[in-house]
């Protein structure tokens, strides 16, 4: 059998320009990264400044609902950039920081090492090779490498010791961690990797202001939602009655009857459905997986078209253009 030659192809040579070209390829493609560093990405905002700074992407982890700062760089890392970085994250009071560059210097790999092992908790540092790879003469194909990142069970167990997490919340970190390890691995539905200690979770969508969900409710129910937010009121609430206008045709095609909800005393709004079900109900827990992992699936195949159809709504009649 006759082996190909395997070897690296220079980032400018997909991409003319980092700031041009790639980090808005990767505005629009942001999953890849997430996939590659085990989070739920969702973009939020483009050359968002500090001061005289912009930084290249804002983004949110869907599953912790926190923010995270995403600086680009071809060639090899500078001091430049670390301060940038560190710039960033303090000015959005960020969870995650994610520093993506052709190539990283053993002092800055230290670097954020360091910061990795001295910061709290609630805070993270990524280092990111982006590499294209190309065997002979196929297309590049592109693999982000991480090359520093937290050690996610000293801090998971660093914030078990510090905030004495109580039963109630290890239960719901319990049952969120089987609920993602069986949607990302048998599904591909989502990039998440660790269970957190809250009672939802949110999954990207693929489009910018639509996120899927599941959640322990009140008055004993569970929910998977579509989740509506694209930052302006009025826009939430065009493109939720879009879609309510669709209602039969969604709810046929769904399989059984959804909640519509515009949650007036929020700026979002929502289309749900709802099972009873509890955390303290532990006899009931594997079903309630096995819903909530049947209705989320049911959620994206049903919603997703309409979800880019939306997109097209006119905000002056509301009507699809």
């Amino acid at each position: 059998m006759k082996l190909g030659k395997l070897k690296r192809v220079p980032p400018k040579a997909v991409w003319f320009d980092e700031a041009r070209a790639f980090t808005p390829w990767l505005a629009d493609n942001l999953s890849t990264l997430g996939e590659a560093l085990g989070l739920e990405l969702e973009l939020t905002g483009r050359e968002a400044g500090v001061g005289t700074f912009s930084l290249d992407l804002l983004a949110r982890d869907l599953s912790s609902g926190g923010t995270v700062v995403i600086e680009n760089q071809f060639g090899p890392t500078n001091h430049d950039h670390l301060g940038k970085i560190l710039t960033y994250a303090s000015g959005f009071d960020a969870k995650a920081v994610i520093w993506v560059a052709e190539t990283f210097r053993d002092e800055h790999r230290q670097a954020l090492d360091w910061l990795n092992q001295h910061t709290d908790q609630e805070t993270s540092f990524f280092g990111v090779l982006v590499e294209l790879l190309q065997i002979d003469d196929s297309a590049p194909a592109l693999n982000f490498k991480p090359v520093v990142f937290p050690n996610e069970w000293q801090k998971v167990r660093r914030k078990v010791a510090d905030e004495q997490v109580s039963p109630r919340a290890e239960s719901y970190r319990t049952f969120f961690q089987a609920l993602i390890d069986e949607l990302r691995q048998r599904h591909k539905f989502t990039n998440a990797r660790v269970g957190q200690p809250q009672n939802w979770y949110s999954f990207a969508s693929g489009v910018s202001g639509f996120t899927y969900g599941f959640s322990f409710a009140l008055n004993n129910r569970v929910r998977v939602d579509l989740y509506i937010d694209h930052g302006d009121a009025s826009r939430n609430e065009q493109i939720f009655n879009f879609l309510v206008q669709q209602r039969p045709e969604i709810e046929a095609a769904f399989g059984e009857p959804l909640e519509w909800e515009p949650l007036e005393d929020k700026r979002a709004c929502r289309v749900a459905v709802y099972r009873p079900g509890s955390i303290d109900q532990a006899e009931e827990l594997a079903d309630i997986r096995a819903w909530a992992i049947a209705r989320l699936l049911q959620m994206r195949k049903v919603m997703g078209p309409w979800i880019v159809r939306s997109q097209s709504v006119s905000v002056a009649t509301g009507l699809v253009g």
